[in-house]
Parts: C-alpha cells; sequence; structure tokens
C-alpha cells in the first residue's frame, strides 16, 4: 500500500519512522515534510491547505492511505473535502471529518461537548469578541490564576496563565480585539484554575472501538522549572509514573470511555487519534483540552515504544477491524528533549547550518522538526528544531540517552530544557 503522511514536523518523522518498517508498505510519501522524512519517504512540495492539490497528490501516486498529522488540515475539513468528493472511494484516513476535529479547533465547542456528557473539566465562561464588558466581569467572580485560552488553534500557545487581574484583563481584551492571536483569539474561554499535575492520554478510534496507546507527560513552558511562556512542548516522557491504575481506570471510566460515545450520540463520525490533555487533580482526572490527533513531542516518545506494525493497526482502523487488533507496548521509558532555535517562542531566524551525528545508538532516535535540507546540507527551518529521542529500562537511563544526544548536534542559537523529567 502506498500511503501519503500529511505534516512536517517532529510528530510526522516519528510516524514516517515507525510506517516505513512496516512490511505492509509499498510506498511512503510526506507532503511536506523535513530533513529527517527525506530519509525515509519520498517529500512531496504540496501546499496541504490546498485540497484539491493534496487529491491531485493522491491520485498521481496511487495513494491507498492518507495519515493527517497536524490539526490544521483536519480543522479546515481536508479529509471532507477529499472522502465527499467522489475520487477516492477505496481511501483510508487516518484523521477525523471536520465535526471531530471541532474538539481541538474550538475550544467553546470542547467544553460545551464535555458539559453535555458530563465529562470532569474545569467550570469556564465562553465570550466572543462583542462581549468584553462580559468577559471582564467573569474575572472579576474568578481567583487568581488567572486561565485565559484562545478558542481557536493557536500552535499550542494560545494559554496564557497569570496571577495578576490588571494582565488578565489586559490578555482578554487582546485576545477579543484580534491583537493577539488573530482569528483563533477572537472568542476566549476563562477557565477555573485546577491545582495538579499533568498528562496525557492517547487513543485510536473507529468512533466505537478504540486503542489506548502509551500515555505521556510534556512540558510546554520555554524555561526550566516550567517558567516562561508556553511553547508547542520542549520535551516529554513516556510512561507517566504517577499515573497510577486507579487514576488510569477513572480517565478510562469518566473520560475516554464517555467522549467516544459522546461522539457517538452527538451524530459525529469520528476515526482517528484523540489526545486527551489531563490534570491529575488530587487522585482524579480532568480533561484541560482535547486535540484530534497526536501531540507533538508525544509522539516522538510514543511511537516509539509501540511494538506492534503500525500500517496493520491503521488498516484495521479503516476495515473496521479495529476490537480485533491486539495492540503491543514496549514497556520500557522513552524520552524525548526538544531543541530550538534562539528566540524561541518568539521570532527566530532560520537556515542555520547544523551538525548531526552520522550514526544514533540502537534505541537512540532524532526526529527532525523543524528542519530543511539546503544545497546537501541539513538546516534550521523553525522554533522547534529537532527532538532526541531515547528507550531506557528506567526514565533516568532514557534521560541520560536523550542528553547524549542533545550533546551531538549542534548549530548557531541551540537552545533546551535541562531539567525534563527531573519532576518525575
Amino acid at each position: 500500500m502506498n500511503v501519503l503522511l500529511i505534516g512536517s514536523g517532529g510528530r510526522e518523522h516519528a510516524l514516517a519512522w515507525k510506517l516505513a518498517q512496516s512490511s505492509f508498505l509499498t510506498g511512503l510519501y510526506v507532503a511536506p515534510g523535513n530533513a529527517g522524512t527525506e530519509s525515509l519517504a519520498t517529500n512531496l512540495k504540496v501546499d496541504v491547505s490546498n485540497h484539491d492539490a493534496v487529491s491531485r497528490a493522491i491520485k498521481r501516486h496511487d495513494i491507498g492511505m492518507l495519515v493527517v498529522g497536524p490539526e490544521a488540515p483536519l480543522v479546515a475539513g481536508l479529509v471532507d473535502d477529499l472522502l465527499d468528493s467522489g475520487k477516492h472511494d477505496d481511501l483510508v484516513v487516518v484523521g477525523p471529518r471536520k465535526a471531530g476535529a471541532q474538539l481541538e479547533g474550538s475550544k467553546s465547542f470542547a467544553k460545551q461537548f464535555m458539559r453535555r456528557h458530563n465529562i470532569p473539566t474545569a467550570g469556564y465562561g465562553s465570550f466572543g469578541a462583542d462581549e468584553v464588558n462580559e468577559a471582564l466581569a467573569c474575572l472579576d467572580t474568578m481567583k487568581a490564576p488567572y486561565v485565559l485560552k484562545a478558542d481557536g488553534l493557536a500552535g499550542g500557545k494560545g494559554v496564557i496563565i497569570t496571577e495578576d487581574l490588571a494582565e488578565a484583563q489586559t490578555v482578554v481584551k487582546d485576545m477579543l480585539s484580534g491583537a493577539s492571536f488573530g482569528q483563533a483569539g477572537q472568542r476566549v474561554v476563562i477557565e477555573e484554575f485546577l491545582d495538579g499535575i499533568e498528562c496525557s492520554m492517547f487513543a485510536v478510534t473507529d468512533g466505537q472501538a478504540f486503542h489506548l496507546l502509551p500515555s505521556a507527560k510534556d512540558y510546554k513552558r520555554i524555561g526550566e522549572g516550567d517558567t516562561g511562556p508556553n511553547t508547542g512542548g520542549m520535551g516529554a516522557v513516556s510512561p507517566v509514573a504517577f499515573m497510577d491504575a486507579e487514576f488510569h481506570e477513572k480517565a478510562l471510566n469518566q473520560i475516554v470511555i464517555p467522549t467516544i460515545k459522546g461522539l457517538a450520540t452527538d451524530g459525529i463520525p469520528y476515526q482517528g487519534f484523540l489526545f486527551f490533555g489531563l490534570m491529575k487533580v488530587g487522585g482524579d482526572p480532568y480533561v484541560i483540552e482535547y486535540n484530534c490527533r497526536l501531540g507533538d513531542p508525544e509522539t516522538e516518545v510514543i511511537v516509539p515504544r509501540i511494538q506492534s506494525d503500525l500500517l496493520h493497526l491503521f488498516e484495521n482502523l479503516g476495515a473496521g477491524l479495529l476490537s480485533e487488533y491486539h495492540l503491543q507496548i514496549d514497556p520500557r521509558t522513552c524520552s524525548t528533549v526538544m531543541l530550538v532555535s534562539e528566540g524561541y517562542p518568539g521570532k527566530v531566524e532560520t537556515g542555520r547550518p547544523m551538525t548531526l551525528p552520522s550514526t544514533t545508538p540502537k534505541g537512540s532516535m532524532l526526529f527532525h522538526a523543524g528542519t530543511a535540507s539546503s544545497r546537501g546540507n541539513v538546516v534550521t527551518n523553525g522554533g522547534r528544531v529537532i527532538a532526541c529521542s531515547a528507550m531506557g529500562n528506567t526514565p533516568e537511563a532514557a534521560l541520560k540517552q536523550s542528553y547524549a544526544l542533545v550533546d551531538q548536534v549542534d548549530y548557531e542559537g541551540k537552545g533546551f530544557r535541562r531539567d525534563i523529567g527531573q519532576d518525575l
């Protein structure tokens, strides 16, 4: 089978790395891809926001399966346009239609969904651009710290938490005016602060059956000790030690199963990944956010722990045989440390030459995120540049190897956090 993978980040490199190992694979294509996927697949210069161009690429390369990595094409309705065009009747798609992708595309939609299906989450208020006064009044009823979320897609950076009421008021005004996050912030969700520890659960589902993938914990803030602004993710560890059997059971029965049943009840078809961003408060799980795809950089620690053939899993998903599939997971720990460009998560310079190791030790992987090829060399091409992943029998062993990889990658302005996994 020929597979087309949409995306260009570390998540997509990790998925391509795993798909390339499948005995069921004939050809692997990535659009647009990066310098890492180039060594595993054929990168296609396709504008993935142009759905007709994606459709033509599917026809041209005789694609039997489409795997959509990032959220933006899903929220924009790529899957709907392809499947409803009448041109791709036999195409297997891993990724939900637009209706299901709204779980990530609109935080207000997700909150309403959770309230409707009695799924535990923080109390909230949702306000549009013409409801500034109402939003400010809502802030007055909240206790610090204040949690402010842009309703739409903001690249993992649309959440601001502040202890200062005046700052919170300014953030709300800037969001609703469009000054902060453009269209994504013209509706704002103000949430009750949940005091706990974050973790992530992942499922692959056909809308009825599902398989849980490995859990993970990622590190969002740019600075050590979880300081500074939010980023797309500075590192991750899987599995999560504090997700004990009791918490796992609660999350499964109170969140995962009700979410999948809720989608069916609401008549929303769903085929693909579901990400559950959770907060453990005491011993209880609460949903912070949904994603309609795998997280990044969590994918870079989840995928290496999947021992089963990923393409075979996707084939079963498309054939309605997911419930019959036996998913095997490596019990060891996987960790990743993200290398970023100077200035991230703000403005960064790209095109800086990179020095990479010619080989990596067994159980270690470099997953390219913001990289490109230029005249035979690998150069930086984004804020998050490369993920240094490694397997180990213990978290300490995995992290030691991840940081050994960090030392082997060099480019001007290299930045990273030195405390990934230390809280575990």
